[in-house]
């Protein structure tokens, strides 16, 4: 039975796009791409769903907090789920943040940072390193509430998934450009509408049988 562990942030969690910045909200299990994922993957699959809203590749967050750091957590979290065929890393996209300074180029190399991490580990089967399928996030937009939080992020964005592919290919590991599937929604900028999960969750479903395969 292939276990999969998706590895992300809000949109991972399944936050819905925010009118405000106080908003809450969360789509339904069935809803969230990992979920749609596992529904496409049918039985025999474990689907894990590990998404934590504002977690980055590597940065403590000096706004929100230091456990956002997703390199910091991550060994636990493969620990605490082995063992895993594959992980599904789809972060970089709290990284555009003014707050964090970093261009499109060192985020892919952050996301690189996760990949060797993974891949150092023994939490696969038989003591193994997991598999990675690497996921670059499709391009944010400054727009609604978020968008002074995210200043800057716009111009950055457009050059992430081509860096990200470059770093996958450097590590030999499997990569998707979720932009070519999912636009973030027009009310925030940066989450994803119902929609767009479904498109995606089908999408990397297709990713994960060929990234077992090969």
């Amino acid at each position: 039975m292939p276990v999969v562990l998706c590895y992300g942030d809000s949109n991972t969690h399944g936050t819905m796009p925010m009118a405000d910045i106080s908003d809450m909200g969360r789509f339904d299990p069935d809803v969230r791409w990992p979920g749609v994922m596992a529904e496409a993957l049918g039985d025999g699959w474990t689907v894990i769903e590990e998404g934590l809203p504002g977690r980055t590749t590597v940065h403590d967050d000096p706004i929100e907090g230091a456990w956002k750091n997703g390199l910091a957590v991550l060994p636990a979290v493969l620990e605490t789920h082995r063992p895993i065929d594959l992980v599904v890393i789809l972060l970089g996209g709290n990284d555009l943040k003014a707050r964090f300074a970093v261009t499109a180029a060192d985020i892919a190399e952050s996301c690189g940072r996760l990949v060797r991490e993974v891949r150092g580990s023994s939490a696969g089967p038989a003591g193994r390193a997991p598999r990675v399928l690497l996921v670059a996030p499709p391009p944010l937009r400054e727009v609604g509430c978020l968008s002074g939080m995210f200043e800057g992020a716009e111009a950055k964005a457009a050059g992430l998934a081509p860096a990200i592919a470059a770093v996958a290919e450097r590590h030999g590991v499997a990569f998707f450009d979720a932009g070519r599937v999912a636009a973030v929604d027009p009310l925030d900028g940066v989450h994803y509408s119902e929609d767009t999960h479904g498109a995606l969750g089908l999408a990397i479903a297709d990713e994960v049988r060929a990234a077992l395969q090969g």
